[in-house]
């Protein structure tokens, strides 16, 4: 499987645009907002990634769930469960 992303990727000044509230809030608490965007865009991604790599292999899922529901799966006699 491949990395995600370099985090060893240099940093890149950008602009954003956020609620001034919210700004203010995370400012006073002290809340490292980069450190903060980097966390949920990499939840963020890996949730993207996960849903394309299921549209991607819906087809080769469902025929396995097909299979598996008509002749099962190879260890059926042997599991214990």
């Amino acid at each position: 499987m491949t990395a995600l992303y370099n985090p060893h990727a240099k940093k890149k000044a950008t602009n954003l645009s956020i609620n001034s509230d919210l700004l203010k809030k995370a400012k006073e608490l002290h809340i490292n907002i980069s450190n903060s965007l980097e966390k949920t865009l990499i939840e963020l991604i890996k949730e993207q990634e996960a849903k394309k790599w299921t549209s991607q292999n819906k087809t080769s899922i469902n025929s396995y769930n097909e299979r598996v529901a008509k002749s099962g799966t190879f260890s059926d006699e042997i599991r214990s469960f």
